[in-house]
C-alpha cells in the first residue's frame, strides 16, 4: 500500500491495481487529488485492469464527480482497463441524479445502512 496524498480531510491510496480516496472531496481538495490519481493511473503498466475505490468518501460535490471523470479519461489515455468504480452512497446518488452512472464500468455502490 502507499500513500499518495494526505492532506488532513482527504487520503489518496494505492494498493496494488486499486485506487482509493476517503475523505470530504470538495472543490478545496479536488485537484489535489485528481493530479495525484492522474499520476498514478499515468505510472501503471498499459493494458493493466484497475479499480476506482471511492467508497470512503463521505461528502461530496460537483467537485468529486469531476476528479472521477478526469481519473477515467486519463485511465483510458494509458491504456488502462478499469474494471470497477465503487461508490460511497452520497457519491453515487450525486452521480445518478446527474444521469453519470450508466458512464462508470462497473459502477456499485455502498450499502446505505
Amino acid at each position: 500500500m502507499s500513500v499518495l496524498l494526505e492532506d488532513g480531510s482527504n487520503r489518496l491510496v494505492a494498493d496494488g491495481n486499486t485506487l482509493s480516496v476517503t475523505g470530504s472531496v470538495d472543490f478545496e481538495g479536488a485537484a489535489a487529488l485528481a493530479a495525484a490519481g492522474r499520476e498514478w493511473l499515468d505510472a501503471c503498466r498499459r493494458g493493466a485492469d484497475v479499480a476506482l475505490d471511492l467508497r470512503g468518501v463521505d461528502t461530496v460535490s460537483s467537485a468529486a464527480v469531476s476528479m472521477l471523470l478526469e481519473w477515467l479519461r486519463q485511465a483510458s489515455r494509458s491504456g488502462l482497463a478499469v474494471t470497477s468504480v465503487r461508490l460511497s452512497a452520497p457519491l453515487a446518488r450525486l452521480t445518478e441524479v446527474a444521469e453519470l452512472d450508466s458512464l462508470l464500468p462497473g459502477a456499485s455502490a455502498a450499502s446505505k445502512g
